[in-house]
């Protein structure tokens, strides 16, 4: 009888990490001044069962076995371009200024400009443009490989709250 409910519990915390929450440490400064270095999120994967990702919104998703967290610019069939540090979503300027640090530091990595963002994906930069490994070197990331959304902020103490 007293192996029932430890067995149980364990099953309840594994149901609950795998599909609903979990928790998560930011290991690099990539999304400065949004989430920092050593923060801890609860991350919520339960909107994606039934919603995709937004514009603006952060996510979370698998690359090369490891999840990171970014923002959605563009969205499936959007032409990306990236010009004096601005980015233009299918010609039109995109305003980041309420969560990236340095305005007009956005330029291109990788990829070639002007970008149009393949069907069932996501164009995601991190918020610290000067310092972020994101679409602008990988590509756009699938829908199937986001797994969750940005969530609840549970360290540092002094730092509670929704990310957003």
């Amino acid at each position: 009888m007293f192996i029932i409910e430890p067995i149980l519990a364990i099953l309840a915390a594994l149901l609950i990490s795998h599909f609903l929450m979990a928790h998560t440490t930011i290991p690099t400064g990539s999304m400065i001044p949004t989430i920092n270095i050593n923060d801890h999120m609860i991350i919520n994967r339960i909107p994606y069962y039934y919603r995709n990702p937004e514009r603006g919104e952060l996510v979370i998703f698998r690359y090369e076995g490891q999840n990171l967290i970014k923002r959605v610019v563009g969205m499936a069939g959007d032409i990306i371009d990236m010009e004096g540090g601005r980015v233009y979503i299918n010609g039109e300027e995109f305003d980041e200024l309420e969560y990236i640090n340095t305005p007009n530091t956005t330029y291109p990595q990788f990829i070639k400009y002007p970008y149009t963002v393949p069907e069932n994906s996501y164009f995601v930069m991190g918020d610290n443009r000067e310092n972020s490994g994101d679409s602008r070197s990988f590509g756009a990331v699938t829908r199937a490989d986001i797994i969750a959304t940005g969530g609840y902020r549970i360290y540092p103490f002094n730092n509670l709250g929704w990310v957003r």
